[in-house]
């Protein structure tokens, strides 16, 4: 159980307790009175498990079959390995019927371990310079550090208020 579902079921015995309406508990679910009266209602037979959905841990009934994921997995390993998920998921469909999408079939390969998913590059939009050691010094536009030598440093120059 979760913390949402845990605090569902606080409310509800709160409410089964008669400290708590209906109404407020509704309002503090997000969900409306009517359901709660149901939940309550299922409480009786069910107990504790009424706030967990009945779906949970069951397989979804959209999946596709093993032997499908098989055969698409072992062709595209056979004959498409240097392809990607989305040419590869073309090829299935023109050329051996099995339609699949190229994000179903992405994640097949990804745990079969043929295809291994590239990181996204983190691309740095500003890079901080280093602060200018002279006073009047120009900034390099090629961004590159070169050493002044003979220059005063900023700390050693008099202040512009200073002259």
């Amino acid at each position: 159980m979760n913390q949402t579902e845990r605090d569902r079921l606080h409310w509800l015995k709160l409410v089964k307790a008669r400290k708590l309406t209906q109404i407020e508990a509704a309002r503090r679910m997000n969900v409306s009175a009517r359901w709660v009266r149901q939940l309550l209602e299922r409480m009786k037979t069910e107990g504790d498990r009424v706030v967990v959905h009945q779906l949970r841990g069951k397989p979804s009934n959209r999946r596709l079959s093993q032997t499908l994921r098989a055969k698409a997995v072992k062709i595209v390993s056979a004959e498409y390995r240097d392809f990607g998920p989305t040419l590869a998921s073309e090829y299935l469909a023109e050329k051996h019927g099995l339609a699949v999408s190229k994000e179903t079939l992405r994640q097949w390969l990804i745990v079969s371990e043929v295809w291994k998913p590239k990181r996204t590059k983190s691309s740095q939009v500003h890079v901080w310079r280093r602060r200018r050691d002279c006073f009047g010094e120009l900034v390099q536009w090629d961004t590159s550090e070169h050493e002044l030598a003979g220059r005063p440093r900023r700390q050693d120059l008099p202040h512009r208020h200073d002259r």
